[in-house]
């Protein structure tokens, strides 16, 4: 959690953003930048579907969607980053499979019109469609399914964290206790 803390933009640098301006006040609210174990799961499952639903602005989006629904802004902003302009093209084509696996596209089925031209521009169109509609569809599968994944995997992960410091308290606190009754 020191990494994600040390890397987030603050409360005032998100304030002082032109584009944020308009609501600037409502980013300067502290529970939206605690990390608490309700709001990192929320955080991380917005700034996943932010991230998956459209190609620009996802930054913002999740901004804007962290508000009303209570979750820790950086982790939402910072989780955008999933899909940055270097995994992009990675995550089309994963979106793509989904989509023909969904789809279950048959181009030999494909029945042409008897006017079609016979220069291959209808095969074309096919396949931009087929391309098209398949990494649609893929894409909005990955924006439902990544934030429902993200959200119960931060939780799980969150208690692990919780339960190992706490676990570490405990020790320190018997080693204080033992070190007190041994030298009375």
């Amino acid at each position: 959690m020191d990494i994600i803390r040390k890397n987030t933009p603050t409360r005032e640098e998100m304030a002082n953003n032109k584009y944020l301006a308009p609501i600037a006040h409502r980013f300067l609210s502290p529970e939206l930048w605690r990390f608490t174990r309700r709001s990192v799961p929320r955080g991380v499952a917005l700034g996943l579907f932010a991230a998956f639903i459209i190609p620009v602005g996802q930054i913002f989006l999740s901004a804007f969607l962290a508000l009303p629904m209570r979750a820790n802004v950086p982790l939402a902003a910072l989780l955008t980053f999933v899909t940055n302009p270097f995994t992009l093209p990675f995550w089309l084509v994963v979106a793509n499979r989904i989509g023909e696996f969904l789809l279950q596209f048959n181009v030999a089925g494909v029945s042409l019109p008897a006017t079609s031209a016979t220069d291959g521009s209808w095969d074309m169109l096919t396949t931009i469609y087929e391309l098209g509609a398949a990494t649609l569809l893929g894409g909005a599968v990955l924006a439902l399914v990544a934030p429902l994944l993200g959200w119960v995997i931060s939780g799980w992960v969150w208690r692990a964290v919780v339960a190992r410091k706490r676990a570490r308290r405990l020790r320190v606190m018997e080693a204080r206790l033992d070190q007190r009754l041994g030298s009375d």
